[in-house]
């Protein structure tokens, strides 16, 4: 079966480019420098931001450690709080894209940090179930378009043949983000002053950093070349030429983008590599913890597999971009966190073997998320880019909900972890599939010459 996948998604990424040199090629050396340029203004920031952002959506793990006793939640409960924060972010996510695209990146990215800072500080402050349930929704409202923002962003910057390293890099703050915020949220825990338990600080001081990156980012982040203070009247020009050279999308309109069944379809890949992403990074400081480590040690361990995932991404991005086989490359994205989930389950009480089993399933997951996202520009600009990016991963991120919840239910009916687990290692062989069969369909048109 994973032969015919990966045959499948091959042959549908060399029917769309037929000419290979043509896509991984950019034809001007001054406008590669000033590429180069680019990424070093504004990638830094822009990772800064990401890593704030998924320290702010997923430290609730850490929190469960210690926060689930103080309100006495049950893993249903916590599972459902953890993820209802997707239900906002489906409800807000289009119409924050949409209006991104009308007022600018700059003014509406910082909007967005400033207000999910504020909220995210508010979770200090539940009392039960409930509150905890509306703040999470609450957050994952102000949080809305920020992510597809990002991804649409990078659509005026920087072109199709160097992107899927831009998104590599921009990927891997969800792994550094866990890889800091581990060991400080884990310290954090400890801390007891003024009345609030360590939980609640963690949420107080862990927010801080994003509402000062929303600050910066409406001070240093352009809208677009056009508007960049740091290019020259030329440069700006030349950028904007280099860019318009690059592959025409074929649908550009909204009304046509909601028309286009390949929209829909890629929501069922994006689905299940996110799937995996959430059940691993909500629940895996609780997994560990029930190996018999303490919470200090716990703030360790569970750095492993996002160290080990960076590796990954950025081996996988590199080569997306010099074969240009996108497709390809989620596929076996999603097969490497298949197998990683399958030696998860399979580790018994061996904590070696399921750390193994971790580190496998997080860099295919997190290079999975990468690749996948360089696979919508290849047939959708402007409006449609907008709507498509923030619809696709609006509805994908549901699985944000469904796989955490899914995983308490499990915990709570079975008592152990393994049978989430061996859901984990059925749900990336359906990415797999659904990118290997769609494969054909999401074609990069001919490139435009000068």
């Amino acid at each position: 079966m994973t032969k015919k996948l990966v045959k499948r998604c091959h042959a549908g990424d060399a029917a769309g480019n037929k000419k290979l040199g043509e896509l991984v090629t950019i034809v001007n050396p001054g406008a590669d420098a000033l590429f180069r340029r680019a990424a070093w203004r504004l990638v830094p920031l822009i990772l800064a931001m990401y890593v704030a952002s998924f320290l702010n959506r997923v430290n609730v793990g850490f929190a469960a450690l210690t926060m689930n006793h103080d309100l006495g939640f049950s893993p249903e409960v916590y599972g459902v709080g953890a993820g209802i924060f997707f239900w906002g972010y489906f409800f807000f996510e289009v119409p924050s894209n949409l209006i991104m695209e009308k007022v600018g990146a700059r003014l509406w990215l910082s909007r967005i940090m400033l207000t999910w800072a504020v909220v995210s500080m508010l979770t200090a402050f539940v009392q039960g179930a409930v509150g905890f349930y509306i703040v999470r929704f609450l957050l994952g409202l102000a949080e809305a378009g920020f992510y597809p923002g990002i991804l649409l962003y990078f659509t005026y910057w920087f072109p199709a043949a160097t992107r899927a390293r831009i998104l590599a890099i921009f990927c891997m703050g969800i792994p550094v983000s866990n890889i800091l915020g581990a060991p400080l949220s884990a310290w954090l825990l400890g801390i007891e002053a003024h009345g609030l338990h360590g939980w609640q600080w963690m949420y107080i001081l862990e927010a801080i950093p994003t509402f000062g990156l929303g600050l910066l980012a409406l001070r240093y982040l352009p809208d677009s070349p056009a508007r960049a203070g740091w290019l020259g009247a030329d440069e700006k020009q030349l950028v904007l030429d280099t860019l318009a050279r690059d592959a025409r999308p074929q649908v550009h309109g909204f009304g046509e983008m909601i028309r286009d069944w390949r929209v829909w379809a890629l929501i069922v890949p994006d689905f299940c590599i996110v799937f995996g992403i959430y059940a691993l990074g909500l629940w895996m400081p609780q997994m560990v913890k029930a190996m018999g480590y303490s919470t200090s040690q716990i703030g360790f361990i569970v750095m492993i597999p996002y160290a080990f995932s960076l590796l990954v991404l950025w081996g996988v991005g590199v080569s997306s971009d010099r074969t240009g086989r996108r497709a390809l490359h989620f596929c076996l994205s999603a097969l490497i966190a298949s197998a990683g989930f399958l030696v998860a389950a399979l580790g018994g009480d061996n904590p070696v073997v399921i750390i193994a089993g971790f580190c496998l399933a997080s860099g295919g997951v997190y290079s999975g998320l990468a690749t996948f996202w360089s696979v919508p520009p290849l047939f959708l600009g402007g409006t449609a880019a907008a709507g498509a990016f923030a619809l696709i991963n609006s509805a994908g991120n549901l699985s944000g909900f469904a796989g955490p919840a899914l995983m308490g239910l499990l915990r709570q009916v079975t008592g152990d972890y393994r049978a989430g687990l061996w859901m984990c290692v059925a749900v990336p062989l359906v990415a797999a599939l659904s990118m290997a069969l769609l494969a054909r369909y999401c074609r990069t048109p001919p490139k435009i010459q000068s």
